[in-house]
């Protein structure tokens, strides 16, 4: 199947839901920086978030460009990943309106561990249809980030127990660890496409 429609769908998706999270940002009744104040753990979950859904909007772009097409299961899997992405403005909103409460941003971690398990499924999905030697297979290889991600929001979690802030500052390291650029897909694909350049001419 053509995955053009897949890609749009998602791209749209992730769209709809960073506007949501600007939503939660509640414009204040008065006119000086004080009134900035109360606003400040709403707008720094939103950053996070933000820069969470950004990635996931990245990482999927290049996912996709890979894969050669589609099948029912990596519809299933991708719309699996929508949907606990689907919930980030929800639990983005309830920790900022809570100050970074225990429970709140305990749900926030779960949201994004079943978001990582979901994108590792949808991952593996494509890797099924294309192939153990597929260019996406070469390119994900063990995927350390990848499989690592999941556990840290896991025990970013439980770390609530002991104070919000240590899984907040988990949550931040696992974004920081995503922003660094990832080209391995796109490393992969240039090869091919240069080794089929080659053969051409």
């Amino acid at each position: 199947m053509n995955k053009t429609r897949l890609e749009a769908f998602s791209d749209g998706v992730i769209a709809i839901l960073i506007t949501i999270l600007v939503l939660e940002l509640k414009v204040p009744h008065q006119a000086d920086w004080a009134a900035l104040r109360p606003l400040a753990p709403v707008f720094l979950t939103y950053v996070l978030s933000f820069v969470f859904l950004g990635i996931y909007w990245n990482n999927h772009h290049h996912l996709l460009h890979a894969a050669d097409g589609i099948s029912g299961g990596i519809l299933w899997a991708n719309m699996h990943l929508l949907f606990w992405l689907s919930l980030v403005p929800f639990v983005t909103g309830w920790m900022g309106e809570n100050h970074f409460a225990a429970v709140p941003t305990a749900a926030y971690g779960l949201v994004l561990f079943c978001a990582g398990i979901a994108y590792y499924i949808l991952v593996r999905a494509i890797i099924a249809q294309e192939g153990p030697h597929s260019r996406l297979a070469a390119a994900v290889g063990r995927d350390i980030k990848g499989t690592l991600s999941p556990f840290v929001y896991l025990v970013a979690v439980c770390a609530t127990l002991l104070h919000p802030g240590l899984a907040q500052a988990l949550y931040a390291l696992v974004a920081l660890t995503w922003l660094i650029p990832d080209r391995r897909i796109e490393r992969v694909l240039k090869e091919t496409a240069a080794r089929k350049s080659d053969g051409s001419s």
